[in-house]
């Protein structure tokens, strides 16, 4: 599990890994509605990764857990 922050960018949502200076436009969120929000993230580069749902959307910048489940494209 990596410390990930989402922010919200001119064009959408921005990915940002800090331990790999990573940073990707977020595609696609598995979860994205007003009850639940989360879930697997598709970026850009071809990586995924996966967050905890939670209940709502949340306040943007958010620092969160995410678990890589495709590898990125550097």
């Amino acid at each position: 599990m990596a410390n990930i922050m989402i922010r919200q960018g001119e064009k959408g949502l921005i990915f940002y890994l800090p331990k790999r200076d990573l940073e990707a436009s977020i595609e696609s969120i598995e979860f994205d509605t007003a009850d639940k929000w989360g879930g697997e993230l598709k970026l850009d580069n071809g990586g995924s990764y996966y967050i905890d749902p939670i209940a709502k959307p949340p306040r943007l910048p958010i620092s969160l857990r995410a678990k890589r489940l495709g590898a990125a494209e550097d």
